[in-house]
């Protein structure tokens, strides 16, 4: 029998980008897989489905409320919809052609980012509108709160690594905000770890992406006050409706939330063990500068980064990026500062062959460049 890769004339990857939509975001344990395919061959109500599982997870988590979602984006998309809803039956049904007068949410500038799709996408969706605090680079407490005004319906606050990390206020700092000026606070922690940090640091919604660092299936966890978790859920009958997630995805995270809080994850200084041959051996090359680093966002999270002096090896690092990524197997790193002649290697979710693989890789390009 063909392979998925032969059948469908896919291409394998390498994933040293991370925990990446683009990528198919994890690679789910054989519980999870067999959660999911358990839900998938049988009948619920789903009503029921959702509210058990929810009154579980919250259980486990130690919260007011949970529920899931189909994913992350989603998840913001739905919390907005509920802080500007709530328990209004008509603009349940009529969300985007009525005018909403108090739609404002309001985010620190630099938490207004893409992180594959903009943010203010994702407001939009929940019938929102952006209203940025402060400055790209700055946004204290004082500044997030000249930004509210009587049309302010809820703060919002991305916790990720692609925001700005520098000179913003915390989320504890924003839920003092929110709670002054009696307004709900939404954390979006997508990719984070910490599944307790931010609901007890004040937020009345937090939004996680089930497929990232709990590793479930595609899908998304709201958690948070009972009051505004319940008017998430109303959403199914909204805009929900358009988002909404399978038997599978429900039960798939479920037990993945479950293994999530028990099972030893791999650390900081056991990924810095398992990269430091490939960094050693990565310079060896010439042109090329490797070295460990540290998650921005603050995780215990080690990387690779690589450095290319694009005079001595003769590649763009762009394009030396685009053709790792084009290569019989596809390599993919972090490429955000490529312009910087930098990319980072998150080495989570490959094997110590696989590193191999990629410094022969990087070896073979190098040479083919300067042989040419």
């Amino acid at each position: 029998m063909p392979s998925i890769f032969e059948k469908y004339n896919l291409k394998q990857v390498i994933n040293t980008s991370g925990r990446m939509t683009a990528l198919g975001v994890s690679t789910p344990r054989p519980e999870v897989v067999q959660a999911a395919m358990d839900g998938m061959n049988q009948y619920f109500e789903m009503k029921d489905l959702v509210n058990k599982t929810g009154e579980y997870i919250a259980k486990l988590l130690e919260v007011e409320g949970a529920t899931v979602v189909s994913c992350a984006s989603a998840g913001i998309a739905q919390s907005v919809a509920a802080v500007l809803v709530k328990d209004d039956n008509w603009l349940l049904e009529n969300l985007h052609v009525t005018p909403i007068a108090n739609n404002e949410i309001v985010l620190p500038k630099g938490h207004n980012v893409n992180f594959g799709a903009p943010v203010g996408t994702m407001v939009a969706l929940g019938g929102g509108k952006v209203v940025e605090a402060g400055y790209a680079n700055e946004c204290s407490a004082d500044q997030l709160a000249a930004a509210i005004t009587p049309r302010t319906a809820a703060i919002l606050y991305i916790k990720s690594h692609h925001c700005v990390q520098k000179s913003m206020l915390s989320v504890e700092q924003a839920a003092v905000v929110a709670r002054k000026h009696d307004l709900p606070l939404i954390v979006d922690a997508a990719a984070e770890e910490d599944l307790h940090a931010y609901y007890r640091a004040g937020a009345d919604l937090v939004i996680y992406s089930g497929a990232k660092a709990i590793e479930g299936p595609t899908s998304g966890l709201v958690i948070g006050k009972t009051q505004y978790v319940e008017w998430v859920k109303r959403q199914t009958a909204g805009i929900g409706r358009a988002m909404k997630v399978g038997k599978e995805g429900i039960l798939g995270l479920t037990c993945a939330i479950e293994h999530y809080l028990t099972a030893t994850k791999e650390s900081g200084a056991e990924m810095v063990a398992k990269m430091t041959p490939f960094i050693d051996a990565l310079n060896t090359l010439n042109g090329v500068t490797a070295r460990m680093v540290w998650d921005s966002a603050g995780r215990d999270i080690a990387r690779t980064e690589i450095h290319f002096d694009e005079a001595l090896t003769g590649w763009a690092t762009g394009d030396l990026v685009q053709a790792l990524k084009n290569g019989d197997i596809a390599i993919y790193f972090r490429g955000y500062k490529a312009n910087e002649s930098i990319i980072e290697a998150d080495v989570r979710s490959v094997t110590a062959a696989q590193l191999q693989t990629i410094f022969s890789r990087i070896d073979a390009l190098l040479a083919e460049r300067n042989n040419a």
